[in-house]
């Protein structure tokens, strides 16, 4: 099985992301290390992010923009 994130602006369209993923063999491995530079993504261009396990989509839209408080 392969993890992998799909890399999108705000209205849709897939972009590249500022930082080349490597290949996740676990969710938590995807996961962490889009903890670690959602950021840099953000700065790059991306909006959003999808979590793909395959071909099967596991969650998203999320949002690279931090919540208002």
């Amino acid at each position: 099985m392969a993890w992998t994130w799909r890399f999108e602006k705000t209205d849709g369209t897939e972009t590249q992301p500022a930082v080349q993923p490597e290949d996740f063999t676990t969710q938590g491995d995807a996961e962490s290390w889009i903890g670690e530079v959602w950021k840099e993504l953000l700065e790059g261009g991306a909006d959003q992010v999808f979590l793909f396990e395959d071909t099967t989509k596991i969650y998203g839209p999320m949002s690279l923009h931090a919540e208002q408080a």
